[in-house]
Order: C-alpha cells, then sequence, then structure tokens
C-alpha cells in the first residue's frame, strides 16, 4: 500500500507569506490536511505544527518539503530529524528544490551515500546562512542606533491637563476608567502613573517638624488603600524632629 503524501511549510515570521510553498504542496495535490505549516524560526525543531505531524507519520508516507531550509536552519538538528524520519519512522523525504535529496528512490549503498552527502552539505549551507541573517540583522540595528533610530515603543505622552484629571480623580469626580480614556492609558497604566504622583507628593526629608509628620500621616490616611509605601518611609513618617 502507498504512503500518505504530507507537505511541511516553514516561514520565520507571522508576517511573511508562504504562497510559493503552498503552490509548490497544491501542484503535488497534497490534500489540505495533510498540509503542516509554522510561522516560526528554523534555529530548532520545536515547532508546534512539525511536532503534531510528526506524530502523524506512518512507515512509508513521504514529506514533501520546498527546500531544505523550510525544514531548519540548524546543521545538527536537520542531521538528527532527517535520521528519525528516515530511519526510525522509515518515512521517505522528498526535497522538492533539491532532486538529490529524494530518499523514493536510489535506496542501495551507493544512492544513500550520495543522499547523506548532499544532505550534509546542505544542511551546513542552511546553518551558514542563518547565521549570515542574523549578523547582517545585527549590523543593521547598530548602524541604525548609530544614525539616532529609536527602538521600542514610543515613550508614553502625559496630557497637559493630568494634574486636572489627576485631583478630579483623587476626589471622586471621576472613575478610573473615565479618568483612563481621557488620559489615553489603560487603567494599569493609569494606576501605575497616579501611584508615582502619589508617592512623590509623600516625598518627606529626613529633618522635618513635628506638624510637617502629622500632615504627611494625615495625608497618607486619606489615600485610597491600594497605595502602599515603603516600609522604611512609612516607619519614618512615625518620627519626630530630634530637638
Amino acid at each position: 500500500m502507498e504512503g500518505i503524501k504530507y507537505g511541511y511549510i516553514r516561514v520565520s515570521t507571522q508576517e511573511q507569506h508562504t504562497d510559493r510553498q503552498l503552490a509548490a504542496m497544491n501542484e503535488l495535490e497534497i490534500a489540505p490536511e495533510n498540509l503542516f505549516t509554522d510561522k516560526q524560526s528554523g534555529k530548532n525543531f520545536e515547532r508546534p505544527a512539525y511536532k503534531r505531524m510528526l506524530k502523524r507519520l506512518q512507515k512509508g508516507d513521504i514529506l514533501h518539503v520546498k527546500s531544505i531550509d523550510r525544514l531548519g536552519r540548524n546543521y545538527a538538528d536537520i542531521i538528527e530529524q532527517w535520521r528519525v524520519l528516515t530511519r526510525e519512522k522509515s518515512v521517505d523525504i522528498i526535497i522538492l528544490d533539491m532532486p538529490l535529496l529524494d530518499t523514493t528512490y536510489c535506496k542501495d549503498l551507493l544512492g544513500t551515500f550520495i543522499s547523506d552527502l548532499v544532505l550534509q552539505v546542505m544542511s551546513f549551507s542552511a546553518q551558514i546562512e542563518r547565521e549570515n541573517i542574523l549578523q547582517r540583522q545585527a549590523e543593521g540595528i547598530a548602524a541604525a542606533k548609530a544614525r539616532g533610530v529609536v527602538f521600542g515603543k514610543e515613550p508614553l505622552t502625559m496630557p497637559e491637563n493630568f494634574d486636572e484629571l489627576y485631583s478630579k480623580w483623587r476626589v471622586g469626580e471621576l472613575s478610573d476608567t473615565q479618568t483612563a480614556e481621557l488620559c489615553g492609558f489603560s487603567r494599569r497604566t493609569l494606576y501605575s502613573k497616579t501611584r508615582d504622583k502619589r508617592l512623590a507628593e509623600m516625598v518627606v526629608p529626613k529633618r522635618y517638624s513635628v506638624s510637617a509628620g502629622a500632615a504627611a500621616l494625615a495625608a497618607r490616611a486619606a489615600l485610597p488603600a491600594r497605595t502602599a509605601l515603603p516600609a522604611g518611609l512609612a516607619a519614618r513618617l512615625g518620627k519626630t524632629n530630634p530637638s
């Protein structure tokens, strides 16, 4: 009985397209339920779709992959997975872009030797290309930073009327949700910003008068329960200025 045809497709990121690989699989008339796609780096084989496919593959099945670097980009891992597929699971592999990597024919000693030799070379090339890609990315990032390009999220801009909104929020005129929406924040960010502001208002110098300490304690008592002061600051607020 002839084995089932499977196809494996991989791109490195969610933004990349699988159209070219998918078209190649459709030409082979591989059933959609037998196509497995990962949008993940080829640095290892910790990929959900690949793992599911590996469980499905049975002796005599045929796995089609567009090119060896779609299978992976780590030399040692490619060699190991090739061994698992062809020897442990007795699955045939066809690399569409490299006719010599087709285990469905030339299964004699010479054919196996040639296939293994080509696999070694192609796997090595796949890893070298990945290392070159990473190097080019690092060089590009370094050059961009040298030009003043800033990576990551843009700094959060505080609204000009934040103090006014904060005051209304403090006395209960605005709810958490209303204040967050007016500021353009999430509620989580609002809690962080208001906590920082309240703590800034509570800063007390090491030497202060009794009246200042009393005023600080009164202000602390008036704050919502969700505001927690550092233990050291809370302890200092209970002391009085030595005469």
